[in-house]
């Protein structure tokens, strides 16, 4: 179907959408989980073809990885949107309430934002996530996935879409894009997609933003760093380092580098080598991180990559201000971390690292919307307008403002006889 009719239909099914109420939703959200539940061997078939596709076509591994959905992970999946259920509904909630006058009260109510496009990767669990994030807010979405996942994601695109609608959710509520034709295209209705999701790298991100009039919510790199400070504990730092890269390394929010305080390089990085390359990471060092231990050299590129492998960039810095310079310049704004005792420092570490996630003493990995509870997540934002950081339910609605009145008309509040405002706080919901 041409794109222009699956966004226009979208868009039909998005005004309908707005006015379902938090019953008819978590319904459809029940009735999805079951039809995958169902249609089990149909989805495992259909992630089996495109494996081995892909590896014939020789997908990069870290690719492969993230490629692969097995029954462990469509349980999960099916769990996850079981717990969306039960998150209470982003729509129709009173973020503010006013008196303007007596009888003229003014009301902030959260709405859905309309039609969301979102273009993620090769993840097939990420469009089940992402398509229920936006149901349980009251989003049509239309999808683009990787073409690697191409089976996967028609399979699993056309169980939820039906099993939506079986439970009362408006035709064409959630449309597949398949092509970069399609991408190209829907960059121009800006009358039918209200906001485009991106979920990739700096340039593509940067591409998108280039090339359309739609709001862009941007998903770039992940280039996240541990700074393990002068007064870390070194057996939390290791802890955390380790889990940050090796928990799962195809992903945004692992670490990609680290940065030690000189004072305690000399004792952490050899304990720190030995544990990372027990779960087979290839560490690159700078200069002084090779004259303490045997890695290899690290060049300027290795400060700006996200290898999503086993792979990590390490630099020793002179001290705290050093190691945010470093971030603030080579980070991608995603999640930093700094591994410290001094809880002062770890709060000016907060304050002065320019990202949507800081962490203290804590994995990269927790950056994330099920383990925020938000209900998983379609993205995480580096913007810093609106939504940033790891976007749930919360970041897919925004607000409208309602005014109930008596009959008040603006000619009474001007003039020389003006009646004044009140403007008191009300602490009540919008009726």
């Amino acid at each position: 179907m041409d794109i222009e009719i699956i966004a226009a239909q979208a868009k039909s099914a998005a005004i309908r959408m707005a006015a379902l109420g938090t019953d008819a939703k978590n319904k459809a959200l029940a009735a999805i989980a079951d039809a995958l539940e169902s249609r089990r061997a149909d989805i495992l078939a259909g992630n089996r073809s495109d494996l081995e596709r892909s590896e014939r076509e020789n997908l990069a591994a870290p690719l492969m990885k993230r490629l692969k959905f097995d029954e462990a992970k469509l349980a999960e999946a099916c769990e996850g949107l079981r717990s969306m259920i039960r998150l209470p509904d982003p729509v129709g909630r009173t973020l503010g309430a006013i008196e303007l006058d007596e009888g003229l009260e003014l009301y902030r109510v959260s709405c859905p934002i309309g039609v969301i496009g979102v273009i993620f990767e090769s993840r097939p669990d990420a469009l089940i996530q992402i398509s229920c994030l936006c149901l349980k807010s009251g989003n049509a979405v239309l999808l683009k996935g990787g073409r690697e996942a191409t089976e996967t994601n028609r399979i699993l695109a056309d169980i939820i879409d039906r099993a939506g609608v079986t439970a009362g959710v408006p035709q064409g509520w959630l449309g597949l894009l398949e092509t970069r034709g399609d991408v190209a295209e829907m960059l121009h209705l800006d009358q039918s997609i209200d906001l485009i999701i991106p979920r990739g790298s700096n340039a593509f991100v940067k591409h998108i933003m280039e090339n359309t009039s739609i709001p862009v919510m941007g998903h770039a790199d992940g280039i996240c760093h541990v700074y393990i400070d002068r007064e870390a504990d070194p057996d939390i730092g290791e802890r955390i380092i380790v889990d940050s890269k090796t928990q799962y390394v195809a992903v945004c929010n692992a670490a990609e580098t680290l940065l030690v305080h000189r004072d305690i390089a000399d004792a952490f990085l050899p304990r720190v080598k030995a544990a990372l390359e027990a779960k087979g990471v290839e560490i690159r060092g700078c200069e002084r991180t090779r004259a303490i231990v045997d890695v290899k050299p690290a060049r300027d590129e290795d400060w700006r990559t996200e290898y999503l492998d086993y792979v990590l960039a390490v630099r020793v810095v002179d001290g705290f201000d050093h190691a945010v310079d470093h971030i603030n310049a080579h980070g991608s704004g995603h999640t930093d971390v700094i591994v410290s005792n001094n809880r002062e420092r770890g709060l000016r570490f907060m304050n002065a690292v320019d990202s949507a996630d800081v962490f203290l003493n804590c994995s990269s990995r927790f950056s994330d919307g099920f383990r925020f509870g938000l209900g998983a997540e379609v993205g995480i934002s580096t913007n810093k307008t609106h939504a940033r950081g790891p976007v749930g339910l919360e970041g897919l609605v925004i607000y409208q403002w309602r005014m109930i009145g008596t009959g008040q008309i603006v000619a009474d509040y001007s003039g020389p006889t003006a009646r004044r405002f009140t403007h008191r706080q009300l602490d009540k919901s919008f009726p």
